[in-house]
């Protein structure tokens, strides 16, 4: 016998996040990163340098890194991709 669940949109009773509730959200996605990084033992050198590299890559794309699509993510020049779309627009990219 199969049992049935009342299920509802939870979309229409959540405002949208507020800028400043993203970038809180943001720290403390970043801050989980550190202590996990740092809970696996490694050398905070180590730590300080990935996020350096992901503090890089948001800067570059200039929005959050949740916000980017899976070849964005993985495939930063375009050549994996098959095509160089994702390098064609990237700011500043040299010719």
């Amino acid at each position: 016998m199969a049992a049935l669940a009342v299920v509802r949109d939870l979309r229409e009773h959540w405002v949208p996040a507020s800028a400043e509730e993203l970038e809180r959200f943001e720290t403390d996605v970043l801050s989980g990163f550190v202590l996990a990084r740092a809970s696996a033992g490694l050398a905070d050198g180590t730590i300080r340098g990935d996020v350096g590299h992901l503090e890089q890559i948001r800067t570059w794309f200039g929005r959050p890194l949740w916000d980017m699509s899976p070849p964005t993510r993985t495939c930063t020049s375009g050549r994996c991709c098959g095509t160089h779309s994702a390098a064609l627009a990237w700011p500043g990219r040299r010719r």
